[in-house]
């Protein structure tokens, strides 16, 4: 059975490009194997993903995400069942949210920033699902 889920969390230090690349190279070599695909947005500290694959996968990821020291105050917003994948194409897809079009941001917030904490979950997936459509998301595709 797939599953996505959608979670939140703010960087514990700093976030730094090493940073993200570690956790980017991680996710590529890692997830493939597992079934798992999705993308990572990050920006200023913060950290919203999501994660596609088999439901034991899936919520084992996420169980050690939470556990994750380089994450915190950690928020699942968004968990269904799926009949197919939105995010198939990426290992580990990437979005900075510091270099999206403010107005794409507002169309789903109050504000032109993105915070995750302040919407329901299913704004977030609509977000993303626009981010797809104009070719916002980058990174590797494949495993």
């Amino acid at each position: 059975m797939l599953v996505r889920l959608l979670y939140a969390s703010r960087a514990a230090q700093p976030l730094t490009h090493e940073a993200i690349d570690s956790i980017l190279a991680q996710s590529r070599a890692h997830n493939p194997p597992l079934g798992i695909t999705g993308i990572l947005c990050y920006g200023g500290n913060l950290f919203m993903q999501v994660l596609e694959g088999g439901r034991e996968a899936v919520n084992k990821l996420y169980s050690d995400i939470v556990r994750d020291d380089r994450h915190q105050d950690v928020v699942l917003l968004h968990y269904e069942e799926i009949s197919e994948r939105r995010f198939a194409g990426w290992t580990m897809g990437q979005v900075n949210l510091g270099k999206i079009n403010p107005s794409i941001v507002l169309k789903y917030s109050e504000k032109p920033t993105l915070d995750p904490y302040a919407v329901p979950g299913r704004v977030s997936m609509a977000l993303l699902e626009e981010l797809i459509a104009t070719a916002s998301i980058i990174g590797r595709t494949g495993p």
